[in-house]
């Protein structure tokens, strides 16, 4: 009986990890957020500047928008597996999100993605490996780095705290 008792405790811990995670096909925003389930998703830790617009002048009907949602655009593909960090005071989250994650997979972290190429910059409470990969992306002169962005305003939620 005492055997059982850790057993049930790890199995609660994993439903209550997998009821946390948010899993679904993504709408990639214009504002870079993702919408899954119709629950508005901000890649945690990560702040995507406005940047010079592009078109998408091959698709039907044709997309406009900054260089770094075209680029997350072009990334989500299939499902999306989110771990939620924040949830904000209009409703929103922050939070971790991969794709091509498998059972065998752990996936690619959409924000690493995006700043390796140089489309968003790690905020203060990123984890180190995010503010290590801005550092290299900006030695390389990639993305914002390489070239003028049109403006670095965050956007009015990023400035109120978030509740767990």
């Amino acid at each position: 009986m005492t055997r059982l008792i850790p057993l049930v405790l790890l199995a609660l811990i994993a439903v209550d990890a997998a009821a946390r995670e948010l899993v679904g096909h993504a709408i990639v925003r214009s504002d870079g957020s993702l919408l899954i389930r119709n629950q508005v998703v901000h890649l945690y830790g990560i702040y995507i500047p406005a940047t010079e617009r592009q078109c998408r002048a091959w698709m039907d009907p044709v997309r406009c928008d900054d260089r770094a949602v075209l680029a997350l655009d072009f990334k989500v593909r299939g499902f999306i597996h989110c771990e939620p960090e924040l949830e904000h005071a209009d409703g929103s989250l922050s939070a971790v999100c991969y794709v091509d994650r498998t059972r065998f997979d752990p996936g690619e972290d959409l924000a690493t993605y995006l700043i390796e190429r140089g489309w968003a910059l790690a905020r203060p409470e990123a984890p180190f490996e995010y503010h290590a990969l801005e550092r290299i992306a900006q030695q390389q002169g990639v993305g914002v780095w390489g070239f003028r962005v049109d403006s670095i305003e965050e956007p009015a939620f990023r400035h109120r705290r978030g509740r767990h």
